[in-house]
């Protein structure tokens, strides 16, 4: 997976505008964050899951998946090593993360 992958699948879900965070990369829904790229460093990614969808992620792919250091962590916000990652699996992430911060009416 590369950046500009990880980009394109987040891009492609509805109504999503990529704008930037903190010198970072996002992408929000109704104007709430749910990716980021280039955190902690160049080939990251970050998805904002549940704490559940955080573990399986995590313990199903370990090389791919980390809990993001601190709070934000324990809240499900997880880091996607680009390089290690499936382009199936971010798919699936970036789905669960939007689907997360999504209003429900675009949930429909």
């Amino acid at each position: 997976m590369t950046t500009d992958q990880f980009r394109r699948l987040a891009l492609s879900m509805p109504q999503v505008s990529e704008s930037a965070h903190m010198g970072h990369p996002d992408f929000r829904v109704a104007g709430k964050i749910f990716a980021t790229l280039g955190y902690p460093g160049n080939g990251w990614g970050m998805v904002k899951l549940t704490p559940e969808q955080q573990e399986l992620f995590v313990k199903s792919q370990p090389a791919a998946f980390a809990p993001v250091k601190g709070a934000w962590g324990l809240g499900g916000a997880t880091n996607v090593r680009l390089r290690a990652a499936k382009t199936g699996a971010v798919r699936e992430a970036l789905d669960l993360a939007w689907r997360n911060s999504a209003p429900r009416s675009l949930l429909r």
